[in-house]
């Protein structure tokens, strides 16, 4: 199991975390996803370490960004 988390910008509901949820549920692998609104954080669990062209691409398909990865706080 792999376990990602990054930050992703402009979330401001629950209908934003529900957004990004589901388009990254819908990556291959995925177990879990938690987001918190507040803080922008999303946390994901999945048999394998996701892309970071994966990740952006789901969150963006949502119709946000991924801010910032903790590993190396730069923006993706």
């Amino acid at each position: 199991m792999s376990s990602q988390t990054f930050t992703v910008g402009g979330m401001t509901c629950g209908h934003c975390a529900k957004s990004v949820t589901e388009e990254l549920s819908d990556l291959p692998g995925v177990t879990d996803v938690q987001v918190a609104v507040d803080s922008g954080q999303v946390s994901v669990t999945s048999d394998q370490e996701l892309s970071r062209d994966a990740v952006t691409s789901a969150v963006a398909e949502a119709g946000y960004t991924v801010t910032a990865w903790p590993s190396d706080n730069s923006a993706a």
